[in-house]
């Protein structure tokens, strides 16, 4: 059965489509057909007007269209479909999304940061982690971060702050959000020693693949700070030519590797693990276990 998700965030929309597959055990594979991802950069408008323009309005309805058509060439049979930061804060959310639901048939939950959260680690911590260690999730985006916590396999805290990447090219953090979320990340994580940093968002992915290391392996503190120091010491334009980033993502990476590294130094962390796992990969296979309790599944096997 293919499912898909769509996530709209800050920076961009993306669409992920996935065959789930009846693996040997109980729980199914998650195959990855397709992941589109359209740079519609809607924190560009709210966190500066705090409404989306009606550029971005004709945008964002374009894209859930062509979401749309290539969800039904590829016969997908259910989709599960989230904003976050952005659209939590637009003053003009709710009239775009139900123009959207009129006009597509799709409907697009905005979803808390604590849902944001829960929904790209709650099944990843269940699969493939350790329960004797104890991990920080770390996820930046355009308009938060996600900050998740687990010692010996339960949930420490779970926490969002108004600090992303945008917000911080259009110098809407200030000192005190700063300092709240240093002194909650050094309280919590205190008690705790030999902490795993867990990343995900695009750029960290993006420093993940500049680095060539292979996948498993972590990225050591140190060499994010090369990498802010070295990507800091360009222009946008000449990222975008020596290192061949997206201009939507070139802007945006130097702000994102400060968030992660200094998360990680009040969290005393010395690396970070990049699993590739993202927002729409938490809702799949979210919407695969609502579907579940449905009876509503026909697995590939």
């Amino acid at each position: 059965m293919k499912l898909a998700a769509i996530d709209i965030g800050s920076n961009a929309a993306r669409l992920l489509i996935s065959d789930v597959i009846q693996g040997n055990n109980k729980r199914p594979q998650f195959q990855k057909i397709n992941l589109v991802r359209v740079p519609l950069r809607l924190g560009f408008d709210v966190f500066e007007n705090n409404e989306i323009s009606k550029e971005k309005e004709e945008m964002i309805l374009n894209t859930i269209k062509a979401y749309k058509l290539l969800m039904d060439a590829y016969d997908v049979k259910y989709c599960k479909a989230a904003a976050t930061s952005a659209m939590r804060d637009a003053s003009n959310a709710h009239r775009i999304l139900d123009r959207v639901r009129k006009e597509t048939g799709i409907g697009i939950e905005v979803i808390t940061g604590d849902a944001e959260a829960s929904f790209i680690y709650e099944n990843h911590i269940a699969e493939n982690l350790d329960k004797n260690h104890t991990y920080l999730y770390i996820d930046v985006g355009g308009g938060s971060t996600e900050l998740t916590f687990f010692a010996n396999g339960r949930l420490i805290f779970k926490r969002s702050f108004n600090i992303g990447t945008i917000r911080l090219l259009k110098n809407q953090v200030d000192d005190y959000m700063w300092g709240e979320m240093k002194d909650f990340v050094k309280r919590e994580t205190k008690p705790y020693q030999d902490i795993i940093a867990i990343g995900s968002g695009g750029n960290i992915n993006k420093v993940f693949s500049l680095s060539k290391r292979k996948e498993g392996k972590a990225l050591p503190l140190e060499l994010l700070k090369d990498y802010y120091k070295e990507l800091s010491s360009f222009s946008v334009e000449d990222r975008i030519r020596i290192y061949k980033l997206r201009e939507d993502r070139a802007d945006v990476i130097v702000p994102a590797l400060f968030i992660y590294i200094n998360v990680m130094r009040w969290a005393n962390i010395g690396e970070i693990y990049v699993p590739k796992i993202g927002l729409a990969d938490g809702l799949i296979q979210h919407l695969y276990d609502e579907l579940k309790l449905e009876g509503k599944l026909v697995l590939s096997s």
